[in-house]
């Protein structure tokens, strides 16, 4: 992995993993970071999860839940005041009163959730109950691409960047910015107005490459798309430049331009990876794999690159009871396909096999570092049921639901209240031809449709019932099994 901080940096970066180890000598926790790229799920799946073990959701694959040692898991203050508390009541309500997914991360929260249980083994449970404070850190993908730029100067972000905008569907997306910053003269006067014009029309570029037509994932800077607090502000007002000088002039644009760079690694970047990537312990990241697939072979790759990037900026590495009091590395890392109820449960493992390819390299990279690393196909809420029909004599496998309003199904456009039945399509069974484009549009779902959440049945004088899910639990057992024994 390239180094992205310096020695310095590193020095604080032990210095603060010292203090949050001491604090946590008398009340054991784990950090567990939730990422994941635009609309794949981040949100639903902490929600979900929380949900589940508050109410005592179906939980087999979690062994201290299914054993019946889980005492009690409760929300309490999390550490950090200064990170925005994540909305577990509301994104609630929006699920299981309205019926309608939460809105998108759009900025770093946190919850604490503290669980106790009873020991696994006999002389254990002589002792007092174990407790184990889980400390959920949910934030954007997007601004874990921004990373890699740690270890980059102006002029090898720019290069980069106008090798991809010059690419594939990119380029004609990008050729508006494209044509503006050909007239660009880096050693011109600085010019506040034209800096904007030449950030905004890169900005515009960026966002357009997101929507539903293209599904593209590799799109540093991350901030450009989910400012945050910045928005407007000058470290987050630059883009690149062509035909660099080897050496800015004084007061011109390109100085203008290098130094902002410098200013959003310094400000944005740099305090990101320090004060939040570097104390994790553990980390799940999510892809909306389905999505990209739906697209065609450009957004695979694109997801693969980007996913790359994104496994490239962890710190992986085996957990030591010695070594771990000044370096936190994360030794298990589950990468998790969603939205599996979309699919039968017959194409599940053909899902995890293709996010096992998409992470391929990057994972053989945070396996040789010493980390556990994982694929799995999951629904942390799920929102069909499976049955069958038949059609010329054969059966097919279909989903069951209610469609989002304005979803189309054969011209048939839905009013959110409706219920139907779909045949998603066949996932690939060669792989190779697979990420060749060679089968990417013919041998994937091809009525993919945004269903809204369950409606859960209540018993009189019950509570409400715990979200439906696919292998949360399994999920929950990786990131968290070895820790509650």
């Amino acid at each position: 992995m390239p180094r992205l901080v310096s020695l310095g940096d590193e020095a604080l970066i032990a210095v603060d993993t010292i203090a949050d180890r001491t604090a946590g000598l008398f009340a054991p926790n784990i950090r567990l970071g939730v990422t994941g790229l635009s609309r794949a799920g981040k949100t639903v799946f902490i929600t979900a999860l929380v949900h589940n073990l508050l109410h005592g959701g179906r939980l087999p694959l979690f062994d201290v839940a299914h054993s019946g040692r889980l005492v009690s898991a409760t929300l309490e203050p999390q550490p950090d005041d200064g990170v925005p508390r994540f909305a577990y009541e509301k994104h609630v309500r929006d699920l299981v009163k309205e019926r309608l997914w939460p809105e998108s991360t759009r900025a770093i929260s946190q919850l604490r959730l503290t669980l106790e249980y009873e020991s696994a083994n006999t002389l254990g449970r002589l002792f007092s109950r174990g407790r184990l404070h889980v400390d959920i850190v949910d934030y954007p993908g997007e601004w874990l691409l921004d990373l890699p730029l740690l270890g980059k100067s102006y002029a090898e972000f720019s290069q980069d960047a106008f090798e991809l905008a010059g690419n594939g569907s990119r380029a004609a997306i990008a050729a508006p910015f494209l044509a503006l910053a050909d007239k660009a003269d880096p050693d011109a006067p600085l010019d506040e107005e034209y800096a904007e014009l030449l950030s905004d029309t890169y900005k515009a570029y960026l966002h357009e490459c997101r929507n539903d037509g293209l599904s593209l994932s590799t799109l540093p800077p991350g901030r450009f798309l989910m400012p945050g607090d910045m928005d407007g502000s000058p470290a987050l007002t630059f883009s690149p430049l062509p035909k660099l000088s080897n050496r800015a002039v004084s007061g011109s644009l390109q100085a203008m331009m290098e130094r902002r760079f410098a200013s959003y690694k310094s400000l944005v970047v740099k305090p990101f990876f320090r004060n939040h990537i570097t104390r994790l312990d553990r980390q799940i990241v999510l892809v909306d794999a389905m999505r990209a697939m739906n697209t065609g072979p450009e957004a695979v790759r694109d997801l693969e690159r980007a996913l790359g990037d994104i496994m490239t900026c962890f710190r992986p590495g085996a957990s030591s009871f010695l070594t771990g009091l000044w370096q936190r590395r994360i030794d298990r890392l589950l990468i998790a396909a969603t939205k599996a109820d979309h699919l039968h449960h017959e194409d599940h493992a053909r899902m995890e096999a293709v996010v096992a390819r998409l992470v391929e390299r990057a994972a053989e990279r945070a396996g040789g570092a010493g980390a556990r690393v994982e694929t799995l196909a999951l629904a942390a809420v799920r929102a069909t049921r499976e049955g069958s029909v038949r059609e010329n004599g054969d059966r097919l496998p279909v989903i069951m639901g209610t469609p989002l309003a304005g979803e189309e199904i054969d011209d048939r456009v839905f009013d959110g209240e409706a219920e139907t039945a779909v045949f998603p399509g066949d996932m690939p069974d060669d792989l190779d031809k697979f990420f060749d484009g060679e089968a990417v549009r013919q041998s994937t779902p091809t009525r993919f449709v945004r269903f809204r959440p369950p409606d859960l049945e209540r018993a009189a004088g019950t509570a409400s019932l715990s979200l439906p899910h696919i292998r949360l639990d399994k999920a929950l057992q990786f990131l968290l099994g070895d820790r509650l024994t």
